[in-house]
């Protein structure tokens, strides 16, 4: 009906629909400029990492060699160790350092051996992986168990439920989502659909818009109402990931391959229990002559697992590659301060500039990046339940 709110919000967010595709055609790019940022930080890192990594020399000539090449200087500069930190998960909250402080928010951790039990402590204990606490050390990273001469006791299995970042920052920025669309429900409860928007409503009204008449009626036709709630959620959870790991000192939690895992597999259980008899008959015995089936039936075959799988790389890969560059700009100006001091400040504006401008770049891809794993779940549902002609028709 045509003063039905959503209707009058859906008519003007259809003429936005042009705009967007010309976004993401302007995301190829910005891929592409991406690719071009990583070969050059890779360039960089090879020309220079003499001058950074290999600053130990054998004690005796012709001695130890092999291993005076591997050694590193204690507290020398190690881009590559740095950005695998910033891109991994972690037991604690890393925002910056000065001098010799840094500036944390330790985790706590649970584990669990079958020869000691459990224990529960703070991360801090360890002193950033500095010292033994209650029987165990953080090693890389990873809690291990030693023995009393603080070697590693290889024999004690641990079972770690500690608390990382990635599920810290996980369960809060599904708190925010979950207040946030409560506070819009509540308001819709209060005012209805006759009267307008404010506030945060007024800005996820239109997305709902747009992700019911551009992403599910076109794919899902007269089921589309069925499947909303779930695009909505990956929609919105997605975003909402992607825009919190964008501040400084929060984890990327969407570039956690087990993070994308556990999505494109709840996709796939939607897509396969969506499914129909036509569409099984279509995969092990398609229209095709006989002697083609045989190549094509384990192609169709293997296509039921590369939809998911075509989910899940695509947003790992493009949030891991975000962080990344922005991380390479700024080690830029230590990489060139490594060289010369007078390198380093004269580059800094320049590796600035650049980090601002990848910056706003992956804010923008924060939402077409959800809005991709939005569509593409929309798309691999509708293709699963081919052959309901009449719902295809309507």
């Amino acid at each position: 009906m045509k003063d039905n709110i959503f209707y009058h919000f859906g008519s003007q967010f259809r003429g936005l629909t042009p705009i967007f595709a010309q976004n993401l055609e302007t995301g190829m790019a910005l891929r592409s400029i991406k690719f071009i940022a990583i070969i050059l930080f890779s360039v960089f890192t090879t020309l220079f990492s003499t001058a950074i990594h290999a600053e130990n020399t054998p004690e005796q000539a012709g001695t130890k060699t092999e291993q005076a090449g591997t050694e590193h200087k204690e507290g020398a500069f190690d881009p590559a160790k740095l950005i695998m930190e910033h891109i991994l998960d972690a037991h604690e909250f890393h925002f910056f350092t000065i001098g010799e402080s840094e500036i944390v928010i330790p985790l706590p951790v649970i584990i669990y051996s079958k020869e000691r039990g459990f224990a529960f402590f703070s991360f801090s204990k360890f002193e950033h992986g500095h010292q033994i606490y209650n029987g165990y050390k953080s090693e890389e990273g990873k809690i291990v168990a030693v023995d009393a001469e603080g070697k590693i006791a290889e024999s004690i299995k641990l079972y770690d439920f500690s608390l990382t970042r990635n599920v810290v920052q996980m369960l809060l920025a599904l708190t925010l989502l979950t207040w946030l669309m409560i506070g819009v429900a509540n308001k819709y409860k209060k005012n209805g659909a006759n009267v307008a928007p404010s506030g945060f409503q007024n800005a996820i009204e239109p997305v709902i818009t747009f992700v019911r008449d551009e992403v599910a009626k076109p794919n899902l036709g007269s089921a589309y109402a069925k499947y909303m709630p779930y695009l909505l959620t990956v929609f919105f959870f997605i975003l909402v990931n992607n825009i919190v790991g964008l501040i400084p000192g929060t984890a990327n939690v969407t570039g956690n391959i087990a993070f994308t895992v556990v999505l494109g597999v709840i996709s796939f259980l939607v897509i396969v229990f969506s499914t129909n008899r036509h569409f099984w008959a279509h995969i092990f015995w398609p229209p095709v002559p006989h002697p083609v089936k045989i190549i094509l039936i384990p192609v169709e075959f293997i296509g039921i697992f590369t939809k998911p799988f075509a989910l899940i790389v695509r947003l790992f890969a493009n949030m891991v590659a975000g962080h990344i560059i922005i991380t390479c700009f700024v080690m830029l100006i230590f990489i060139f301060g490594a060289m010369s001091q007078v390198a380093g400040w004269a580059f800094s504006p320049v590796s600035v500039a650049f980090t601002v401008f990848i910056y706003l770049i992956e804010i923008l891809v924060a939402f077409i990046q959800a809005f991709i794993f939005t569509n593409l779940t929309a798309v691999f549902i509708g293709q699963s339940r081919e052959g309901a002609h009449e719902e295809a028709h309507h």
